[in-house]
């Protein structure tokens, strides 16, 4: 062979030479995506596993009461509960109804924000928004009045008796009936019994007179 033969040759096969490179390194490249992408999908796997795990086991403990709780079943929920970690970072007189509802929930305490109902945790919200704390913590007196009554009659000091499940939150009938539920030689409960009535007669529009 003639060396042009032989440079003939080389110009003739070197390209498929160099297009085998070329797919060779794509091949590679394409095998490292699926490598990368597996090994994505296999952590993203392993956390959402753990997310169910975390979830399933806040969920058996929340079904429980606190006093039945273990204190490392506590500090699981406390720790592992993302909504509950918000709430409790806050103020605790500035949460609104709804916050108070799911932390006595989740937290496994007696939950008086039950017995209010949908309009009276309007008003709850109300206070909370305006910053009148003092009238909100007569709201959660009334609400802890109603707590386990299950429309049980009261005995007032004075002979009187009344259902606080079906009493109306006026500015009557808190000095008529929910005040005489407590007996707070400090004078608390009334103040706050007393910040709650004056709101409502200051509001009529929230205050039905009984």
């Amino acid at each position: 062979m003639t060396i042009n033969n032989v440079a003939n040759a080389y110009t003739t096969y070197a390209p498929s030479k160099q297009l085998f490179t070329q797919e060779s390194n794509t091949t590679t490249s394409s095998s490292s995506d699926y490598v990368t992408d597996r090994v994505s999908i296999s952590v993203e796997a392993k956390a959402m596993a753990k997310e169910q795990e975390i979830q399933s086991r806040l969920d058996a403990i929340k079904g429980k009461p606190v006093v039945a709780r273990t204190r490392e079943e506590i500090e699981f929920v406390n720790s592992n509960d993302k909504q509950l970690v918000h709430i409790s970072s806050k103020d605790p007189q500035t949460l609104t109804a709804e916050e108070l509802d799911y932390q006595q929930k989740a937290g496994g305490f007696v939950n008086t924000m039950a017995t209010l109902s949908a309009s009276e945790k309007a008003l709850y919200n109300e206070l909370i928004a305006k910053g009148d704390y003092e009238a909100a913590a007569g709201m959660n007196l009334i609400a802890l009045s109603r707590t386990g009554m299950e429309g049980q009659e009261v005995q007032l000091p004075n002979g009187g008796t009344f259902n606080p499940m079906n009493t109306e939150i006026t500015a009557g009938n808190i000095r008529k009936f929910f005040q005489y539920m407590f007996v707070d030689p400090t004078g608390e409960t009334n103040r706050r019994f007393e910040a709650l009535a004056t709101y409502l007669e200051q509001h009529p529009t929230n205050d039905k007179q009984s």
